[in-house]
């Protein structure tokens, strides 16, 4: 993957950023969202445990709301009173489904309650047991949502995609958040691509063990298959898919699958296919053999002949609702290219003139169901994608063209570039962003270079410009990065130290400029370090203005600094630039340094920076010894908090936005980045590396890292909010511990909070309570949301995944971890509140 000029740490918020593009939103992946739920629903029946009972009975109960493995539950004979309504837990809760109590010959009694509203409370449990609806049992074993029901080594059968009359035995290999790789029955030791298959559990061609048998289907190992072993070792693998298996899946998941439509399609009608081979193509088709009222199969066209080497199209299997299939001239009135069959002879093909020369007629276009364009998926869009040449891999993907229900997507980060895939809104082979971080599963992404070195372009620029200028005006010579020499506050000595030894000779605009960037990545705080160069009026004067870049927090920025435009100006500008930025003038320099600096810079730390500009940013300190002060920008600097500054930011649209695009897995704080834009100090990011003074490093002191939430605690200031951690290459030790680089407080590390202590029951928090104990948390920039949305205690706990998706417009990262706490409030609730 590159070696050691690329990156290979992936951030979808910094790509989003730098592209200015948007994700697909969430709640457009339907099998998404319904694998992330665990199945019951708000009306099931049930039978649990009444616990204050003496001999403990069981007794009917329906599901009021669910919330993850949190169930409010009401008993039978309450009706519409909810005063009695409790939460349990799925997974040490005592439940079962309908008639589980007569069948085990376990007591069935109401709890005191029912018993005094109804005499005749055996009338009403008999009701009760014949109106049904009872919860499935498999859903009752745990809190699992749809993906988690297919464990490692479970058995099922998989219906084949060229021949529906035919499936075969299967077990699950991995589980991927609800995506499956299936090994087929009897290919165990042998390596072929063909005995494993990727299928999402939603796929309509999955069934339980004994379906086939069941329904008439011909147990079969696919044609692909058939040729690895004998017909006398296929039929031994077919007696064992044959007996039952303890691992296998319940039944009662594949009962609600939709069921398919007749279709009213005929032999040799002609239509266009997406290319099962080549899914970026859509080609002539033909309908070959109709098997059944659901089922007839497309077979690509080829006109060619067996005597050139070529066999028959590839067939796939379709039905009423499949997505692969358009009727003829759609790709023209779409605008979309159509591939010829091979072997058509001719420039351009006409449907027409195809149509009379195979004397066949095109499919109506009442066969194909009504397409509906009402969804979420834009042009320049990004998600994740299966490579369908290599099924394993998941991709980067950008929508490219959008017609109808289908979109065109280009994959990123393939090691062969392949043209764009055609798939459909309603694929179970795209995925929102973060998906994969979520699960665990590596991403495919594309890498670039790192920032600490200038890559080939702008080198060969620098290169050019030295040919095309010569010894000139406007050549600038060698600038060198002098490592050893005082960083000062806003620079890294450890990234200066990863900085090459010198930029140019060339152009003077083009070698400056490259000076600075490398500069502003080498910073503490590349945004402070872009402000402090913009707002120099003396570098502002030395002529051509040119915008530089810096990235922070996940945000981009961007400044028009002043650049020295020819070779008489160079040496005074790097001067100016090094003073403007408090670090030795000698740090970047027409001439090296190579033992002791003329500025006797090494009696200068960082430690004496902080004491006598962090607390005492007014007073006058000596000279020293070099003969430049810091203290004029020093000032400049401290009066500079109370102006507005100049819009340079390229903020991002919303809060929401800000913390939507968290990925999962890491800490929520994209709201502390909206600090940048109102205050000039260095921010509790990089509170580690970074001096701050006396006051704000007690006062984080005082806190502690992981602060125990309780319903009315102390607002927090708004620079103690949580640091978000970020992913950097490591560095030698030698840097860190250098006295210009500041070491890391051990307190900095976030420990997992293993309970939570709650002082209060969360059924009488106010809005202001919920709000504070929210600030309280790691997921305290969401805060705000629960503010403005009126969310006071009780509405807490009903708070569930797809609610918090939709209603607070949170992406599946942010979502899920705001969804651990809440599951984490509601357990402590039940456990301590709830009687």
């Amino acid at each position: 993957k590159g070696g050691s000029e690329l990156e290979s740490d992936f951030n979808w918020d910094e790509y989003l950023e730098e592209n200015g593009v948007l994700a697909v939103p969430h709640h457009a992946f339907k099998h998404v969202d319904r694998s992330l739920q665990t199945g019951l629903a708000p009306g099931m029946s049930l039978e649990v445990c009444v616990r204050s009972e003496p001999d403990q009975p069981y007794w009917v109960a329906t599901i009021i709301t669910t919330c993850g493995q949190l169930l409010l539950l009401r008993y039978e004979g309450y009706h519409d009173d909810r005063r009695a309504d409790f939460w349990c837990d799925i997974r040490n809760s005592d439940l079962h489904p309908l008639g589980w109590s007569r069948q085990h010959r376990q007591p069935m009694r109401p709890p005191e309650g029912v018993r005094e509203k109804h005499a005749d409370w055996e009338a009403v449990l008999e009701e009760a047991l014949a109106q049904g609806g009872s919860a499935p049992a498999h859903l009752l074993e745990g809190a699992q949502t749809g993906g988690d029901l297919f464990p490692l080594g479970c058995c099922v059968e998989l219906q084949d995609s060229v021949d529906p009359g035919v499936a075969w035995g299967a077990q699950v290999e991995d589980n991927i958040g609800g995506r499956l790789c299936l090994r087929y029955t009897g290919t165990e030791g042998l390596t072929q691509s063909q005995t494993r298959r990727w299928v999402f559990y939603l796929d309509p061609l999955l069934h339980p063990p004994g379906w086939a048998e069941e329904n008439r289907f011909s147990l079969t190992p696919p044609a692909v298959l058939r040729g690895l072993r004998s017909q006398t070792e296929w039929e031994e693998v077919r007696k064992n898919i044959r007996q039952p298996k303890e691992e296998a899946i319940n039944e009662d998941f594949f009962k609600d699958r939709p069921v398919l439509s007749p279709h009213c399609f005929s032999e040799g009608m002609k239509l266009e296919a997406v290319d099962p081979a080549a899914p970026f193509n859509t080609s002539p088709a033909t309908v070959t053999k109709v098997l059944s009222d659901q089922y007839f199969r497309v077979q690509m066209d080829s006109l060619q002949g067996d005597s050139e080497g070529a066999g028959p199209g590839l067939s796939l299997l379709c039905h009423y609702g499949s997505t692969g299939i358009f009727p003829a001239q759609w790709s023209l009135k779409n605008g979309v290219p159509l591939s010829p069959p091979p072997g058509y002879q001719g420039q351009n093909f006409d449907w027409a003139d195809y149509l009379k020369q195979c004397g066949a007629e095109g499919a109506p276009e009442s066969c194909f169901p009504v397409g509906q364009s009402d969804h979420d998926f834009v042009e320049s869009m990004r998600l994740e994608a299966v490579n369908p040449v290599s099924p394993e891999q998941v991709h980067v993907a950008t929508v490219t063209r959008v017609r109808g229900q289908h979109i065109w997507l280009h994959l990123e980060g393939l090691k062969q570039p392949l043209p764009d895939i055609i798939t459909h809104v309603d694929s179970l082979d795209i995925f929102p962003v973060s998906w994969c971080e979520s699960n665990g599963y590596p991403l495919q992404h594309p890498y670039k270079p790192r920032a600490t070195a200038p890559d080939a372009a702008r080198q060969q620029d620098l290169n050019q410009s030295e040919n095309a200028q010569g010894n000139g005006k406007y050549s600038c010579p060698k600038i060198y990065f002098n490592h050893r020499c005082f960083s000062g506050p806003y620079l890294n000595k450890g990234r200066i130290a990863e900085l090459p030894q010198s930029i140019g000779p060339g152009n003077c605009v083009l070698v400056l400029k490259e000076v600075l960037t490398l500069l502003i990545s080498s910073a503490y705080k590349p945004s402070q370090v872009l402000r402090e160069l913009q707002q120099d009026p003396e570098l502002r004067g030395h002529g051509q203005g040119e915008t530089l870049k810096a990235k922070y927090k996940g945000k981009s920025y961007r400044a028009t600094v002043g650049i020295a435009r020819t070779a008489d100006q160079v040496a005074e500008f790097c001067r100016k630039t090094c003073v403007r930025l408090e670090c030795c003038p000698n740090l970047i320099a027409p001439h090296m340094v190579l033992e002791d600096c003329s500025e006797n810079c090494s009696l200068l730390t960082k430690t004496k920076y902080t004491h006598y500009y962090g607390k005492q940013k007014t007073k006058r300190i000596s000279l020293p010894l070099g003969g430049y002060t810091n203290l004029e920008s020093s000032t400049k600097q401290g009066s500079r908090r109370k102006k507005k500054k100049p819009l340079f930011v390229l903020k991002k649209k919303h809060l929401s936005t800000s913390v939507d695009s968290t990925p999962a897995g890491s800490p929520l704080a994209s709201g502390e980045e909206e600090d940048l834009d109102e205050d000039y100090s260095l921010s509790e990011e990089d509170s580690g590396s970074e001096p701050q003074d006396d006051y704000e490093v007690s006062e984080r002191k005082s806190q502690p890292p992981s602060p125990s939430p309780c319903p009315t605690p102390i607002e927090p200031r708004p620079r103690d909010r949580p640091r978000r951690q970020r992913r950097k290459p490591a560095r030698s030790p030698s840097y860190s511990d250098d006295e210009n680089g500041p070491t890391l407080p051990k307190s900095g590390r976030v420990e997992v909070q293993e309970k939570l202590h709650l002082d209060s029951s969360p059924l009488g928090w106010s809005i202001t309570d919920v709000t504070r104990f929210i600030r309280t948390t790691d997921c305290a920039p969401l805060a705000r949301i629960f503010r403005d949305q009126e969310i006071d205690g009780q509405a807490l706990l009903l708070l569930s995944l797809p609610t918090v998706q939709e209603c607070m417009g949170l992406k599946l990262g942010p979502a899920i971890k705001l969804c651990h706490l809440i599951e984490r409030v509601k357990l402590t609730f039940y456990q301590h509140f709830a009687s």
